[in-house]
């Protein structure tokens, strides 16, 4: 999910509570989150009840065993960018700075979750996308890349805003192995920007070596983000 840095669609209010009590409810071993406002010093001056801590600390503590964040956007009062956060531990990797442009930040987070009790592992890829279509193919490019060179063929999860609402991203995507979760169980990614009258498809889950037992549209968190989130239940194969 897309989580807006914390602040209602208008920016009228915090919505970082209200987050941290959704996700808790429906129990993901796994979070892909973008626009996570890690550190926000106006934020706490401005909201009474901003949190005081690291914002993936916050979100996560008593609740999710680990957690990686990637900085992407840095600035007087603090900085935003990526989160994984996991219940299982992270092999954390890095945060590859993919901007295809100097005037917006963007990253791809790596981490790979070790499944408890089991030799097998799930490399993850959290990433956010361009605005511009031109951008976006070239940082399509760069994360294919990224992947094949990391992952190889173990099985994989690349989850994040992609910013694509005309779908260019899948038939390169499925070129490189991936299918959308929302495509195959509807033959079309989610719509779910913007959150109160969701018509663009731009939050996706691509999935390689996973079978996907289920996949939904996170209606009721309309009020809580400029996006809908998304989940999805998979399996390895």
């Amino acid at each position: 999910m897309n989580v807006h840095k914390g602040l209602s669609p208008l920016h009228r209010r915090t919505t970082i509570y209200e987050l941290r009590q959704k996700m808790r409810h429906h129990h993901p071993d796994l979070l892909f989150l973008q626009e996570l406002q890690q550190e926000h010093r106006g934020r706490i001056r401005r909201y009474g009840q901003w949190p005081l801590t690291e914002m993936t600390h916050f979100l996560s503590e008593n609740f999710w065993q680990d957690w990686h964040y990637g900085k992407n956007a840095e600035y007087a009062d603090g900085h935003h960018g990526n989160a994984i956060l996991s219940k299982q531990p992270l092999f954390k990797g890095q945060n590859y700075d993919i901007s295809a442009y100097r005037f917006e930040k963007r990253g791809l987070l790596h981490s790979v979750m070790q499944l408890e009790g089991l030799s097998a592992s799930v490399h993850c890829f959290c990433v956010h996308l361009a605005l511009f279509e031109r951008g976006r193919e070239r940082q399509l490019e760069e994360i294919i890349h990224y992947i094949d060179t990391l992952a190889a063929d173990r099985p994989v999860i690349v989850a994040g805003d992609f910013n694509d609402w005309r779908n260019r991203m899948s038939v390169p995507m499925q070129q490189a192995g991936f299918a959308e979760v929302f495509e195959i169980l509807t033959g079309a990614p989610a719509k779910t920007f913007p959150s109160v009258k969701p018509i663009l498809p731009m939050d996706r889950i691509y999935v390689r070596g996973l079978r996907v037992r289920s996949a939904s549209i996170l209606h009721e968190w309309l009020k809580l983000s400029d996006h809908l989130g998304i989940t999805a239940q998979l399996e390895l194969i």
